[in-house]
Parts: structure tokens; C-alpha cells; sequence
């Protein structure tokens, strides 16, 4: 069994490990470039210069850079007050970009990857991962002291690319089922292609994720640790077939993820795998949740809500939960014939609608499902009162990690805006966005809701992000990295969770401070939950 100090060891290599698959794609893609040696050659410069230097859009470069500074390898200097952004060198600078050739194969392999399916295994993309291992393992030939911590920096990115789309394909094709953690088991309970496959199994248990006897494997507790964790690489992960063409996206056509497949699906994201890793990251925030809706829900009947409305309903199965546990665990479940729960799941993609139908009428769950846009509550209202009778403001409004995901809406500017601190880098289209007018722009999109919560309020489950020095200072205790990057270069606008609180302060917007939670509970908040309410 492993030892508390064992565990956080382990919890910060897995961190590592996401910092090393979006941080691999945008350092060598960088580094191929051009920029880096740039950068070695000012000391300083500003991103509209780099921007203009390599016919570069800066929105998306503005994210790549962001990342080496989150990772302690340059300093990023934002002047909001002037609509600003400068990097410098800093003391780990050089030796880190003299590094960054290492990261070639390991791209290369994503790129490969791309012919090949995300939910199995395939020798040829596996000959890729394997060759790279060996030169991983090997350090790449380099004969460096042990304690190069910029080297053995890299060397865990590297490896986050190895183990990180693996994990999730072992993860969501079963084999970390308890089944198979607690009993011995041989390449070919898993696949036709036993020797190949066993190749993989045994670079695992190099790794000491396995233990070897004979043919058959074992987890080791190191495993058991990752394996139960799997699905905490799942969302980095869905956002590979962005990173693998950072390339063109920063150096070329920024809109080239704005046509769907020709089965109408996202091909920036893998979607099914970004709610797999989703549901299985957010247990401890829907326990929060839980205790929210239960105390609500156990009020006398003319104090509660007549129900709920979930937008960006996803595949239901949010709501699916909180239906089970208003039955099962409050008072308005006791008396749920008499009065009716609604249930309102909202999406604005048409194929998500379906699968929460799909699954809701499955679980024998009433509940109507719409399509509407999380930026128009007044048109989403109509709709409800409308077509169903229902008052939108009778119902308690939730949603999970979705209001930083809305389609980009320029703020009405009506004379001078707030100068904000925050640094994030943000874009739209390729194009670097004002600071100043996200925040506004997230200030009047929560304006627009103020009029439909002012009875049961708005429960929120939202992401954040965290200043690029403060991630550097606490490498391998933050996913901010991972975050930061996945949602800059697809275009969504992650806050810092005290620029967040303060702005649903100024609109009038106050969170119930004995339900408030933040994800850890220190400075290096990532997630946030909120019951906001209007002032009265």
C-alpha cells in the first residue's frame, strides 16, 4: 500500500505528465520556428512583434508562449492598462530551449496518431510510441548529471505523451476494470495481436506500473494508483487532435477546426473522451453539488424550486444525477407524484440533445430537452413559457464547466472599461483578445442571466485559471498548465477565480459563502463552485 508521501509524489508525476502533452506540441512547434532562437537573440519583445516577425496569429501564439512561461521557462509581463504583452528571458531560459529538439519525436508521434483510432490499440502507431520509449529511456543519448531538473522536466513531458493517450485507451476500453486490478491477466485477454500487445504491457511495467511473471501481469500499488486515475488524462487528452496541428494553427489558417466532420462532429476535440475523462474528474465537485440540492430540496414545498435547468446538458447525465438524488435522499422526493419535478436539459449541439433523450428516457427520467445558446437566457425563456408554460424563473439554473466555453460575444462598450489583472491569453479566431474586454464580456453575459435567478439563484461549477509565475513555483501540484492551453487554442476563456468572483460581485451577484468551494483550497484554485444569488 502506498504511503501518503508516495501518493503526492505520484500526484505530481501525473501533473507532469499533463503539462508534457500540451507543452510538447507548442515548445517544439516554437522551437521549429524560429521563435525560440528569436527570443535568445532580444531578451525581450513584445508578442506583436514575434506575431508580425512569423506572420503568426497571436491569439493562438500568445497561448504557446503562455505555456513556457507556466512552466518556468520565460516571463511573461501583461499591461493591461496599455493592451500589452512582453516576454523576457529568464535564468532557465536557454538551457531549457537548447532541449527542445528532444521534443520532436514525441510530436511527430501525435501527428502519426492521427490515422489511427484513439480507442485502439494498432501496431503501427504503437512501433512509433515504442521507438520513442526506448530513446525516453535513454534520455536521448544525453549523458547529463542526474540532477538536471530542466532535462528531467522534459523527460516527464516526453513521457506524459507515451503514457497519457495509453492510460485513456486502457481506461475506456476496460481493462481497468476491478476485474482485472485485483487478478493476474495475459496479453491475449485483451487483444488478437498477444505479442505485440505484451510489448506494451512490458514498457508499463518498466514503468513499475506492472509487475512481469512469466506471461501473465500483475498491477503494482504505482499502477493501481494511475489505473484508478485514468480518467484525470481523459479531457487533456480529447484535445490532441488540436495539439498535433498546433503548426498550422498558430502558423496558418486559424479557423480550420470551424467545419465539422462530415458526420456533423467536432474535430477539435474528441468529445465522447472529454466526457469521459469529465465525469470521472468531477466526482468530488458533485458532492458539493449534492449537498447543495439536498438542503434546497428538503425546504417546505412552496420554497423550493419547481425544478431544474441544466444548459449544456451534454449526454444528461448531470441530470440524470440529480434527479436520483432529489428522489432518493430529500423530501420533494417523497412527494414527487404530487408535485412534479421539471427537468430541463439545454444544449446547443443537436447531437448532444439526442444522446440525453437517448439516456433519459432510458433511466425512465421525464424531462424536456431543447436546444438553445447559454448567451440568449431571454430567447431560451420565451421558448420555455411558450411552448411549455414553464417560467424559467421557477426553476433553480445549474451548469458544470460551461459559461468560460460560450460563443465568443464582443462586450457593448458604452465609455471607459475596467482595467482588469488578469493575464490569461486569450483568442478568438487566431486573434489575441483584450483582457479587459473578456472580463467585460463575461460581466454583461452574466447581466443578461441577473433577471431569471433572482428566486433560486445560479449553481455553478466553473474552471479557472492562475498566473503563468505562480504554476511555475508549484510544479507538479497544478493541472493550470493543461488547462490553460487546451481552452486557450479552442477558443474558451478560463479566469482567475478571484477576477471571476469579483466580477459577479460587481453585477450584483453574491455567492453563498457556506456552500462556496474551491478546488484545492489555496491559491492554485483551478475549480470553483458557486450558488449565486442576486443582492437583495
Amino acid at each position: 500500500m502506498l504511503t501518503k508521501q508516495q501518493k503526492t509524489l505520484l500526484r505530481s508525476q501525473l501533473f507532469r505528465h499533463l503539462d508534457g502533452i500540451v507543452t510538447c506540441p507548442s515548445a517544439y512547434v516554437l522551437y521549429e520556428k524560429g521563435i525560440t532562437d528569436y527570443l535568445l537573440e532580444h531578451t525581450s519583445v513584445t508578442l506583436s512583434e514575434i506575431a508580425t516577425q512569423f506572420n503568426a496569429n497571436d491569439g493562438y501564439l500568445n497561448v504557446a508562449l503562455r505555456t513556457l512561461c507556466s512552466q518556468g521557462w520565460l516571463t511573461q509581463i501583461v499591461d493591461n492598462t496599455k493592451n500589452t504583452v512582453v516576454f523576457e528571458l529568464n535564468e532557465k531560459s536557454a538551457s531549457a530551449f537548447s532541449y527542445f529538439h528532444l521534443y520532436k519525436e514525441a510530436f511527430e508521434l501525435l501527428q502519426f496518431s492521427e490515422e489511427y483510432s484513439s480507442r485502439k490499440f494498432e501496431k503501427p502507431p504503437f512501433l512509433k510510441l515504442e521507438s520513442l520509449y526506448l530513446n525516453f529511456k535513454n534520455k536521448f543519448g544525453i549523458t547529463a548529471s542526474e540532477n538536471n531538473a530542466i532535462l528531467n522536466q522534459i523527460l516527464a513531458h516526453i513521457e506524459g505523451i507515451i503514457v497519457g493517450p495509453t492510460i485513456v485507451l486502457l481506461g475506456m476500453s476496460g481493462m481497468f476494470h476491478q476485474y482485472f486490478m485485483q487478478t493476474k491477466f495475459t496479453a491475449e485477454e485483451f487483444h488478437k495481436d498477444a505479442e505485440t500487445f505484451s510489448r506494451l504491457l512490458n514498457i508499463l511495467s518498466e514503468l513499475q506500473w506492472f509487475e512481469k511473471s512469466n506471461d501473465s501481469y500483475e498491477f503494482t500499488d504505482k499502477g493501481l494508483f494511475f489505473a484508478r486515475r485514468a480518467s484525470a488524462y481523459g479531457v487533456t487528452v480529447s484535445y490532441i487532435p488540436t495539439l498535433r496541428k498546433l503548426d498550422k494553427l498558430i502558423f496558418g489558417n486559424p479557423t480550420m477546426f470551424d467545419t465539422p466532420s462530415i458526420h456533423n462532429e467536432e474535430i477539435h476535440v474528441d468529445r465522447e473522451m472529454n466526457v469521459w475523462g469529465s465525469g470521472g474528474a468531477h466526482a468530488a465537485y458533485f458532492r458539493v453539488i449534492d449537498e447543495i440540492i439536498i438542503e434546497l430540496f428538503n425546504k417546505p414545498i412552496h420554497e423550493q424550486p419547481k425544478g431544474i435547468l441544466d444548459v449544456g446538458c451534454g449526454n444528461g447525465a448531470f441530470l440524470k444525477h440529480l434527479f436520483n438524488v432529489i428522489e432518493n435522499q430529500t423530501n420533494r422526493g417523497k412527494v414527487l407524484e404530487d408535485y412534479p419535478l421539471l427537468l430541463i436539459g439545454v444544449d446547443y449541439n443537436e447531437a448532444a440533445l439526442k444522446i440525453t433523450r437517448k439516456n433519459l428516457v432510458q433511466a425512465d427520467i421525464w424531462a424536456k430537452v431543447i436546444w438553445g445558446d447559454i448567451g440568449n437566457p431571454k430567447a431560451m425563456s420565451e421558448d420555455l413559457q411558450n411552448k411549455y408554460g414553464i417560467n424559467l424563473s421557477d426553476l433553480l439554473n445549474v451548469r458544470t464547466f460551461l459559461d468560460h466555453n460560450r460563443i465568443w460575444q464582443p462586450p457593448t462598450i458604452n465609455g471607459n472599461i475596467p482595467i482588469t489583472t488578469s493575464t490569461g491569453a486569450y483568442a478568438y479566431k487566431g486573434k489575441r483578445l483584450n483582457n479587459n474586454l473578456v472580463i467585460e464580456s463575461l460581466k454583461q453575459h452574466f447581466k443578461n442571466w441577473v433577471p431569471y435567478i433572482n428566486k433560486f439563484g445560479l449553481l455553478l461549477i466553473e474552471l479557472h485559471t492562475s498566473k503563468p509565475e505562480l504554476v511555475s513555483e508549484n510544479m507538479g501540484k497544478t493541472a493550470a498548465t493543461a488547462y490553460d492551453a487546451t481552452h486557450g487554442y479552442s477558443d474558451q476563456y478560463i479566469i482567475e477565480l478571484d477576477e471571476y468572483m469579483k466580477t459577479m460581485e460587481e453585477i450584483g451577484l453574491v455567492s453563498n459563502q457556506n456552500t462556496f468551494k474551491k478546488f484545492p483550497n489555496s491559491e492554485l484554485a483551478t475549480v470553483s463552485v458557486n450558488l449565486f444569488k442576486s443582492k437583495k
